[in-house]
């Protein structure tokens, strides 16, 4: 099976809403620039809350080949939680990926598995696709146990859904170690958890659900090391941070398939 490798930027609590008018404008014009082949990469936009109907219309407006993504979402539909976000909120929005449990919302926000679970589910049933990241911090990553540690998470966060509904998601792999330290995964690296992931999806489920669900990796990917970690048979693409404020980097993170690996 032939999965289509989807690169998404998360901007994290950066850029407002008029600054994000540059950004997408110029990441649009470099891509055209550079004869990006949208049937050949998905690239999801993931800015903050307020940014969201700004980006919107100009997906819509000039009709963009980017997709929309929210960095979060509420396991609640509606009522008294203040601050929170539904998904009926962000598809109003033409919001169609939604980010949870990065490893910044676990460490400062206290979000387990089961919380995890139930926003994942949710957004499912808004037919919104969550990207569902997992991965360990440099303490396990010293221990050895690394990757058990994230298939433990894997097995809590996809807890009672669906073979069909896996299939159709996304799981992020992101060493802790390796987000917005410079430091990062070897492909050699990323290609032992996601390949564990994958093989752990197929006993969870079936072959057909591993040969289809989608896995990145997340953790100071940029322009000079994507074609090697894309190389790796189990990455399907990137969770991107930092270089994704940067319209060159993540322009030709998108187009990695163009660089010489």
């Amino acid at each position: 099976m032939t999965r289509k490798p989807i690169m998404a930027g998360n901007w994290k609590m950066n850029i407002d809403h008029i600054e994000a008018t540059g950004l997408v404008e110029k990441l649009h014009y470099t891509l055209v620039d550079k004869e990006w082949d949208p049937k050949k990469t998905d690239a999801v936009l993931i800015p903050p809350f307020t940014d969201l109907r700004t980006v919107r219309t100009l997906i819509d407006g000039d009709r963009l080949n980017f997709q929309l993504g929210a960095q979060n979402v509420s396991e609640h539909d509606n009522g008294a939680y203040t601050g929170e976000i539904s998904t009926s909120m962000l598809t109003k929005l033409g919001v169609t990926y939604v980010v949870v449990g990065h490893s910044e919302r676990r460490q400062y926000f206290g979000e387990t598995d089961e919380i995890i679970n139930a926003k994942a589910a949710k957004a499912l049933s808004a037919g919104i696709t969550p990207i569902i990241c997992v991965g360990e911090g440099l303490d396990i990553r010293k221990e050895g146990t690394h990757v058990e540690y994230t298939l433990n998470q894997v097995r809590g966060t996809l807890a009672n859904l669906t073979a069909e509904q896996v299939a159709g998601l996304v799981i992020a792999y992101e060493p802790v170690w390796a987000i917005g330290t410079g430091e990062v995964a070897t492909p050699e690296d990323a290609q032992e958890v996601c390949g564990a992931i994958r093989q752990e999806v197929a006993a969870l489920y079936d072959e057909a659900t591993a040969e289809s669900v989608r896995i990145q990796y997340g953790g100071s990917v940029k322009s000079g090391n994507v074609a090697q970690i894309m190389a790796q048979p189990d990455v399907d693409g990137c969770l991107v941070g930092g270089a994704s404020l940067q319209p060159d980097e993540f322009a030709a993170i998108v187009r990695f398939y163009q660089l010489p690996a």
